[in-house]
């Protein structure tokens, strides 16, 4: 294994952090806050780490996936233990574990938080939770692939660990510029985003912070009621962008370059939508009778939607107060998710679209047992790897959810807490249901409860198996073994 590499990367991350934690140093100088002082510092110590880390330059830039999902892991790991010590220098918020879960919550894009007064937090506190969402939307190795030099596949291993979805392709030749591309249509998607609240009279600092969220589909809001005491106009700005976040950044790709006809292929999409709009009508049709009326029933059914596919997490009503149905239907979506290749977390449409196509084909072969059929999704035959991939994704997804609603089962809360806990993280939502709903919080956990959930957070933003890798023990064998060559031949 090509650990010298992987440190290397490591220290990359750390001194992009280091940079990164600058823009909140500007926020508190602009609202004269002490509270940016702990941003320098930790800024300073986050810049010192990456060039201790990265000094030496490895002479083989080769690696391959296995190398990848570690760098991929251990860069979130890092990013989320450096990035929360400014929380706990401010003192704003008192526990480490409350302040990591905070964070992790922030990059992976999850939104679930422990804050009960968010608009207690100084300005550059609040933009760095919401930039955090920014930053791990896209990811940040993705934005590290167009700035590090490396040889042969290792770009594109290095996308495969961090990009969600059951496959990751290349929109040019060059990994390096794909990833280019990718962050231009995401800053522009933002700033249109930023600037159409802007219209809608949002405070500018609301703006900004607001479109990072929705961008990165994580949820941190900036108000305690999220975005329910903004008007109609604003909401359906979050609903409409909270969905284009959600689709896979392929078809704006396409959309650039005028290949329409391939844009109308993507089946994924058709699904996302069509998915969007059924629950949307089943959500309206059930909270018309307690709504101000039929606008307002579907402003607050679109919103709910949007936010809980898409994974964002924001809210404009308590919808745990919603009917079972209204429920239920939120919490199929919590699961269901965004497209691969978007923002949005969630086990993603595709695996569902593939995985119904391949029992469809299970039972056709029951009934003709001598017939061949191959899976096609958007009109191109599904490798038999790929949907073993799908399958296997399933089943370690529903082991991992089991054991996290067990482990988090001994402090005695009940089951839709602890089910809509795991949900929600798991899939980077943000609230759950009961205890963890819209109005609540997650500081109702004790420490151990919190571990389990930022694990959750972690696995569920790098699609499992990049954070699955660094618990079996062959990876640090070979780690170990790999130490002793280079020091028998030094």
């Amino acid at each position: 294994m090509n650990g010298s590499m992987i440190r290397y990367i490591l220290g990359y991350i750390l001194k992009t952090e280091a940079i990164l934690l600058l823009l909140p140093c500007a926020i508190a100088g602009i609202y004269g806050e002490t509270e940016g002082f702990s941003y320098w510092i930790t800024a300073l110590l986050c810049g010192m780490c990456g060039f201790l880390i990265s000094s030496r330059k490895p002479k083989n830039t080769v690696f391959y996936l296995k190398e990848g999902c570690v760098a991929t892991s251990l860069g979130w790991i890092f990013l989320s233990f450096f990035g929360c010590l400014p929380f706990l220098f401010t003192g704003e918020i008192s526990s480490f574990t409350d302040a990591l879960f905070e964070t992790v919550s922030g990059f992976t894009t999850t939104g679930a938080s422990i804050l009960s007064n968010v608009e207690a937090l100084s300005h550059c506190s609040l933009f760095w939770r919401s930039f955090t969402h920014w930053i791990g939307g896209m990811g940040v190795l993705v934005f590290l692939l167009a700035i590090i030099p490396l040889s042969g596949g290792s770009h594109f291993n290095l996308m495969r660990a961090e990009s969600p979805g059951p496959s990751v392709g290349k929109l040019v030749p060059k990994v390096k510029y794909t990833a280019r591309i990718l962050y231009l249509i995401y800053f522009a998607l933002t700033l249109l985003e930023i600037l159409l609240l802007v219209v809608g009279h949002m405070p500018l600092f609301e703006a900004v912070n607001t479109s990072f969220g929705t961008a990165g589909t994580g949820g941190f809001g900036m108000k305690n009621d999220s975005m329910a005491s903004y008007s109609p106009y604003l909401q359906w700005v979050v609903t409409i962008f909270m969905i284009l976040f959600g689709v896979n950044f392929n078809a704006y790709y396409l959309l650039l370059f005028r290949k329409i006809k391939k844009v109308l292929h993507m089946e994924e999409v058709r699904y996302y939508l069509l998915i969007i709009l059924i629950a949307i009508a089943i959500i309206f049709t059930n909270i018309l009778n307690t709504s101000a009326g039929v606008f307002d029933a579907l402003t607050h059914a679109s919103f709910q939607v949007a936010s809980i596919i898409t994974t964002t997490g924001f809210s404009t009503v308590d919808f745990n107060l919603w009917s079972q149905t209204c429920k239920s239907v939120l919490v199929l979506l919590m699961f269901i998710g965004a497209c691969a290749g978007s923002t949005g977390g969630g086990i993603k449409v595709s695996r569902f679209v593939i995985l119904i196509k391949t029992i469809a084909k299970e039972l056709n072969s029951y009934i003709h047992p001598k017939s061949i059929k191959k899976i096609e999704f958007e009109k191109k035959p599904v490798e038999h790897e790929v949907v073993r991939a799908v399958n296997v994704y399933f089943i370690t997804f529903m082991i991992v959810f089991a054991a996290s609603v067990f482990a988090i089962s001994f402090e005695g809360k009940d089951l839709i807490t602890n089910f809509t806990a795991v949900a929600a993280t798991i899939n980077n939502i943000g609230p759950g249901l009961e205890m963890v709903g819209p109005s609540q919080n997650f500081s109702i956990f004790f420490p151990f409860s919190k571990y389990v959930l930022i694990f959750d957070m972690l696995a569920g933003r790098l699609e499992l198996f990049p954070l699955l890798l660094l618990f079996h023990p062959t990876l640090w064998k070979d780690f170990l073994t790999g130490r002793k060559k280079k020091k028998r031949a030094s």
